[in-house]
């Protein structure tokens, strides 16, 4: 469904994306993962059509992005970040409109409109002014939007963005019932959603890609870290530094609680520090009122790709 092939996009003294190529196969949801400024939106809005590249080379369904933007865009349901809506026109008034900018047939604006209010529970909203719905009301107008013309391939950029932890739900079971007969791209920082919701995951930092496979097999061959979790009662002013040089310690961070301080020890994948933090807790009479070990888990390795360098 979507082919990239070496695709780079340059700006004046910076290059935001560079040599890029990975494949979505037909019925696939893949979590498209970065940290900001690593290039995703700047790769969406090209998968899109609404940005050109510099080089290389896109094809949506079999079409070139660039030479058969036409054909291609007929394929595509797109969800930027910011979702741009007409805020002075009716919910159903704003999907017939975009529903002809489509190029949906006259005859089946009504049937089309009608379908997307009911797949995004907006029947109920179906008159009312856009400018007074509510942030999680809105996003599902813009799927809706992104749905009018019924494309196979939806490429959502941050669908979640700013919603609250019920609006999230509302919007990821939508995009989980709308993916059985759609390919579907989805950019987001909600990292246990593309463990819950994505078959694979590609991840992208500094322009480039690092990783691309399933999240099972990115814990299991990319070794990520771990974390081991001390909290003391009453920490004594060297603990953090005693921590960081612990065998196996990659960094350690700090968050006061309210018996006391817990510090969180980011390892090796091998490592596991438990038995020397047991020993020096001893030693110097420490108040350790918690240790305990995190597996790896989807955050670590991404971590573990984006960190640093």
């Amino acid at each position: 469904m979507i082919q990239v092939e070496h695709l780079t996009k340059r700006y004046a003294g910076f290059t935001a994306i560079q040599d890029l190529s990975f494949e979505v196969s037909k019925g696939e949801i893949v979590g498209f993962l970065g940290p900001n400024g690593a290039g995703k939106s700047t790769t969406m809005r090209i998968l899109s059509g609404y940005m050109p590249y510099t080089s290389g080379r896109v094809s949506i369904a079999g079409f070139d992005i660039f030479e058969q933007s036409v054909e291609a865009r007929r394929h595509i349901g797109y969800l930027p970040e910011s979702t741009p809506l007409y805020h002075d026109m009716r919910v159903h008034e704003y999907l017939r409109y975009r529903a002809a900018l489509k190029g949906v047939d006259g005859p089946k604006i009504t049937e089309r409109v009608g379908d997307v209010l009911e797949m995004c529970s907006l029947r109920e909203k179906e008159r009312a002014i856009i400018g007074t719905l509510s942030k999680g009301q809105k996003q599902r107008v813009g799927l809706a939007d992104a749905l009018v013309h019924d494309p196979d391939l939806l490429i959502l950029d941050e669908p979640t963005i700013g919603l609250d932890p019920n609006q999230i739900r509302q919007v990821r079971e939508l995009i989980k019932n709308l993916a059985h007969r759609r390919t579907v791209l989805i950019s987001t920082h909600i990292l246990p959603e593309v463990e819950i919701m994505c078959s694979r995951v590609i991840v992208i930092h500094k322009g480039k890609i690092r990783a691309s496979d399933t999240a099972e097999n990115l814990l299991r061959n990319h070794r990520a870290a771990g974390v081991v979790r001390v909290e003391l009662s009453q920490p004594p002013s060297d603990v953090l530094s005693i921590l960081s040089a612990l065998a196996g310690v990659k960094d350690v961070s700090e968050e006061k609680t309210e018996s006391g301080t817990r510090y969180h020890l980011r390892t090796d994948a091998e490592a596991n520090p438990s038995e020397d933090v047991l020993r020096i807790a001893r030693e110097k009479n420490w108040h350790l009122t918690e240790l305990s070990r995190r597996k790896p888990s989807l955050e670590d390795v991404f971590v573990d790709l984006t960190h640093g360098d």
